[in-house]
């Protein structure tokens, strides 16, 4: 009786795990002729909602980008160029830190190539390429194209060298900017406006918004409040000429920085800068660029525009009427530039480095918010009486600004030693500088620092202690960040742990190489993991524990969020680390398989070329799935320790993870 139920069982298990198999995006190819001997090889994909596949413009460090390889190249044709790509997605991931690249729904490849030996007939295609849900697939995908033989059997001498040997970055190319180059020579190829993300967007706009604010709360423009309202008040016929006046004021304040991000978009169009956002020395200018905007507010000088251009504008203001309010509104901008510009400034670096529309986006926020106290005092000039009176806790804001400044600027820094793989600006040194500005700042609020501007301080508001507060509680989170704590607050901004001078961390986790077991390596949290099956294995009969499989990927974001915030578990680690032996089997591991190892799939037929084919052919014919995370407990000759629920996959609920595992363990020792 117990047979044919364990029978029943494994039978709906079988079931359950061979529907799991997934294959979310479908392919066709077409052949397009351009010249006699040039065509272009078209690969059209449709992709199911929710999943989305990366660009093979896709930054290091990031998800997996999609990579062409043609066989059989040599002496029979060429490509031109690197392979097309339809306009992409673009979102920054904050799990690897690195903006990602992808396509939603549809996706379009088109390879140009010239036909060297007019006996080609076909070219095939390998594509590998990563496609993302709740968990990733690493697919494999080999195309067939038909080329039309010409009439002429011979071979074409060309002084074209082939474009596939050129070492291209991908950290600084982007695909859009490409398609523009090339577009021009092949019209019949269609391409869909890039979808921007619109969440993105309102990000953008907030934080322009509280940019805007704080530009309102300097010496240079918060004085220009009660005087400019008075003005329009004062020297109207009427009130509601004068509330007329000051909503027009603010309305010109608005499309004087919103013609700016519109002239971002022209000069350097749509996605320039978008394509300059992972390029090392746009990071190392803008770095350089920060620097002296954060030293500006810090009061060692002032960046201001020419005197004779607020001057001109200045007497344009007096001309009145509707463009004399555009003129007024002109000067504003010009005379508070010294506060104004450094803010602006970095706004416009960080939203035109989205691309599209990201640009004027951000200066309608901060616009915005600059103009809005304008208008709404003037509406309401009883609410003047509300507002504090001037004094040096303005200069207290742009001091804190400068310091906000000089940190953001580190980041840049950070990108180009991360493109760089110099090394030179790890994970501590990011996080030592950004806890000795902020603990500088915090000592600065409590009035222990004074600055060139700084009025005599007697003593400290409520207020500026809170905020001093804050700020040195910021700080003293950071510092565990040096000896290996995650500091998921900020995960953005830091390098990751594994560009760090310890990757494994201090203290507890610097467990020595050498008392790693024979084919062992440190994994998240300090895990002692293997990477080989059969070596893990081995190791598991020689300690007589139970084995979880974990099939991941090094471009896996999901695989990063359960050993990020499931595994560093206290419980779920001290299982991991006490109970089980882990056996990490990366999916995407390029490193080629020595000849004698590789082979045909009996599963898929697919060439087994690499570590992460071998990987991924072992769990589609075993368990029937190919996507990752995939986690399976077995026992010592390997065979699953839940029947129920053999594998699990990506759920960030701690404890039913724990449960999961803990149901093994004791159906191990059964």
């Amino acid at each position: 009786m117990k047979k044919i139920v364990y029978l029943l069982i494994s039978f709906l298990v079988f079931i359950n795990a061979n529907a799991q198999i997934k294959e979310p995006v479908k392919w066709k190819t077409k052949v397009e002729k351009i010249s006699d001997f040039e065509y272009n090889l078209i690969l059209n994909a449709t992709i199911e909602n929710e999943w989305h596949v990366y660009s093979q413009f896709t930054p290091d460090d990031g998800p997996l980008p999609m990579e062409l390889e043609f066989k059989d190249q040599k002496g029979n044709f060429e490509l031109i160029g690197k392979a097309k790509e339809s306009p992409y997605k673009k979102q920054f991931n904050d799990i690897f830190g690195v903006d990602e690249y992808y396509f939603e729904h549809n996706l379009t490849l088109t390879q140009k190539v010239k036909i060297i030996n007019t006996k080609t007939s076909k070219i095939k295609l390998n594509l590998d390429y990563q496609v993302c849900k709740e968990s990733c697939i690493n697919d494999r995908k080999s195309f067939v194209f038909d080329i039309p033989v010409s009439a002429e059997s011979k071979t074409i001498d060309t002084n074209v060298s082939s474009t596939n040997t050129i070492n291209i970055d991908t950290a600084t190319i982007d695909t859009n900017t490409v398609q523009k180059e090339e577009v021009k020579e092949n019209k019949s190829i269609v391409s869909s406006p890039i979808t921007k993300n619109e969440k993105g967007l309102w990000t953008i706009f907030f934080l322009a918004f509280l940019g805007g604010f704080a530009a309102l709360l300097t010496p240079c423009v918060f004085p220009m409040i009660p005087m400019t309202v008075s003005f329009f008040t004062k020297q109207s016929k009427t009130p509601a000429q004068g509330k007329r006046n000051a909503i027009l004021y603010g309305i010109s304040i608005i499309a004087i920085y919103v013609v700016l991000g519109l002239a971002i978009n022209a000069i350097f169009g749509a996605d320039a800068l978008n394509a300059l956002s992972t390029n090392v020395w746009f990071n190392v200018a803008f770095f350089i660029l920060l620097v002296v905007f954060a030293i500006s507010f810090l009061g060692a000088f002032e960046i201001m525009l020419p005197n004779s251009w607020a001057n001109k504008v200045d007497r344009q203001a007096d001309r009145g009427g509707i463009l004399g309010i555009l003129f007024m509104a002109l000067a504003l901008a010009i005379v508070s530039f010294s506060c104004t510009g450094p803010i602006v400034g970095t706004l416009l670096v960080e939203s035109a480095s989205k691309g599209g529309i990201a640009p004027i986006i951000g200066m309608l926020g901060f616009s915005s918010a600059l103009a809005l106290p304008f208008m709404l005092f003037a509406l309401f000039p009883g609410w003047m009486h509300s507002l504090p009176k001037s004094g040096g806790w303005l200069n207290t804001v742009k001091v804190s600004l400068g310091f906000l400044e000089l940190a953001f600027a580190f980041k840049f820094l950070s990108n180009a030693d991360l493109v760089l793989q110099l090394h030179w600006f790890e994970r501590e040194t990011f996080l030592a500088i950004w806890i000795a500005i902020f603990g500088t700042w915090g000592i600065y609020l409590l009035g222990k620092i004074t600055l060139p501007h700084d009025s005599p301080l007697s003593h400290i508001s409520v207020g500026r202690l809170m905020l001093a507060l804050l700020v040195f509680s910021f700080t003293f989170y950071m510092i565990p960040g040096l000896f290996g704590a995650p500091l998921k607050l900020i995960s953005a901004f830091p390098p990751p742990q594994t560009y760090s001078e310890s990757p494994k961390g201090f203290f507890g986790n610097s467990s020595s190489d050498a008392n790693l077991p024979e084919g062992a390596e440190f994994g998240p949290s300090g895990l002692v993991v293997f990477a080989d099956y059969e070596i893990g294995m081995s190791y598991a009969k020689k300690v007589n524990k139970p084995v979880l499989l974990d099939f991941t990927g090094h471009a896996c974001v999901n695989c990063r969020k359960m050993e990020n915030n499931v595994w560093t578990d206290e419980n779920v680690l001290k299982i991991l680390k006490n109970e089980l032996v882990v056996i990490s089997l990366v999916a995407d591991d390029k490193r080629t398989l020595p000849k004698s190892e590789q082979f045909i799939s009996k599963s898929t037929g697919s060439e087994i070329e690499t570590i992460g084919d071998k990987w991924t052919d072992f769990m589609i014919t075993k368990y029937k799935t190919n996507t990752q995370p995939l986690y399976v407990l077995v026992d010592l000759d390997g065979n699953n320790l839940n029947l129920i629920t053999p594998t699990t996959s990506y759920d960030p609920d701690v404890k039913l993870y724990e449960n999961w595992l803990k149901q093994g363990i004791s159906n191990f020792k059964k």
